[in-house]
């Protein structure tokens, strides 16, 4: 039986399996299409998508196991929810050379699933945003030819600031963003256009105050300054810690922060 499923596939050239289409094609009760599927998927012949959902190797993979890459999971995991999905947190910090350490598990925004999943080897980490939160991304393709899509440096670095919770990423944010700027000063731009875009009003406050210190032009500037709404709230540069410290009024930020993320000169000035 296994071995007329993959001759099936091969001769529809599918790569995806449903719930009722083996046992119509095989003219097999539900209950041992079941059984089939379960075997395959358990013995790592083929990938549990979802429920009735199943992901097939264009051929039988060597020593009985196949491990499709993330890139192919997600891709077609979402055409079949009808959404979109980029890569973030420690994935795309490493895809822009900003982390060394390859993440155990995959973390990405979509539009259409939320919460933890283990996909054939792979561990996923669902973050569901809305459609308009979606976006400034970049495509690579994979060595099999398959899309990969990641946030942009710009936008992986202002969701390091906005999602600093989730992926502990405060204050190392602060020191690659100086880094990246420092290499690249029309990062800037699209730092700004991102934030003003995809954040919200405390990263706003953060990243302007770090831009600002870091001698980016005013102009850039003005855009998201003049998203700011007027408020007698403070919003501290590390969130969690004390907040005490200097205080620059432009931005509404207590600088409450010790590992150097603004200059002693700066500091002093504000």
């Amino acid at each position: 039986m296994e071995s007329q499923f993959f001759a099936y596939c091969q001769m529809e050239g599918t790569e995806t399996v449903r719930a009722g289409e083996v046992a119509r094609a095989f003219g097999i009760t539900p209950v041992q299409e079941r059984e089939l599927l379960y075997r395959l998927a358990r013995d790592g012949w083929i990938i549990r998508l979802r429920r009735g959902l199943y992901l097939v190797p264009p051929k039988l993979p060597p020593g009985g196991t196949w491990m499709p890459g993330e890139a192919l999971v997600l891709a077609r995991l979402m055409e079949d929810r009808g959404g979109r999905y980029q890569l973030c947190g420690p994935n795309a910090f490493h895809f822009w050379g900003l982390e060394d350490q390859v993440p155990n598990r995959v973390y990405a925004y979509n539009n259409r699933i939320s919460g933890e999943r283990k996909i054939g080897v792979i561990r996923f980490t669902f973050i569901k945003l809305a459609d308009e939160r979606l976006g400034a991304v970049v495509e690579r393709e994979t060595a099999a030819g398959i899309p990969l899509v990641v946030g942009s440096k710009a936008r992986t670095l202002m969701d390091a600031v906005y999602d600093w919770k989730r992926f502990g990423g405060l204050p190392r944010a602060y020191i690659w963003i100086r880094g990246e700027l420092a290499r690249d000063p029309g990062l800037a731009r699209d730092l700004a256009e991102v934030c003003l875009r995809y954040g919200n009003q405390a990263t706003a406050r953060r990243i302007g105050f770090l831009l600002q210190t870091s001698g980016v032009s005013p102009r850039i500037l003005r855009p998201l300054r003049e998203s700011l709404r007027s408020s007698i709230s403070l919003v501290t540069l590390m969130p969690g810690r004390p907040r005490r410290g200097p205080i620059d009024r432009d931005w509404g930020v207590i600088i409450n922060d010790d590992c150097q993320t603004v200059s002693p000169r700066k500091q002093s000035e504000i």
